[in-house]
């Protein structure tokens, strides 16, 4: 068990530690719900958590395979629903692979993504849709375009 202790410092502001670090972070109400939007909302953080969960796990499969995935890249977009009560409505995600699409693992690495823990504890009222950038076959990682191909320029 871990725990996450949050205080309210006021304003529409929680600072939350986590305890076993002693790692905290901020957040702040949204501008669209009475707040600054000067830090991560709540909701965001259920979108950082999905990605970062699916980034987590891709790397977790790379290095059991000794596959290199650095550069990766995850985008998630989150929408709040126009309905009552307020809540997700919607998260978009974009995953930026530095491997090619004609990978023999690729649809491992899709499939360890899939299996997040996050993923599987949304709400299934909440729409996630998933969108998947290869490195195309004919630019090398190591070429000058490599590091710059369009998925993560």
């Amino acid at each position: 068990m871990v725990e996450i202790r949050i205080d309210y410092e006021g304003q529409l502001r929680c600072k939350a530690q986590h305890m076993p670090s002693h790692t905290s972070i901020e957040t702040d109400a949204p501008t669209d719900n009475q707040g600054r939007g000067e830090s991560f909302s709540p909701t965001d953080l259920v979108a950082t958590a999905l990605g970062s969960c699916m980034a987590t796990m891709i790397g977790i499969t790379a290095q059991h395979k000794s596959i290199d995935v650095r550069g990766m890249r995850i985008a998630v977009q989150k929408e709040i629903s126009a309905d009552l009560p307020r809540r997700i409505g919607k998260l978009s995600v974009e995953v930026f692979m530095p491997l090619s699409e004609s990978h023999p693992d690729k649809k491992i690495f899709q499939s360890s993504a899939l299996s997040c823990p996050v993923q599987h504890s949304i709400h299934p009222d909440i729409e996630v849709n998933f969108t998947w950038h290869w490195r195309p076959d004919s630019v090398s990682p190591s070429s000058p375009q490599g590091a710059g191909w369009a998925g993560l320029g």
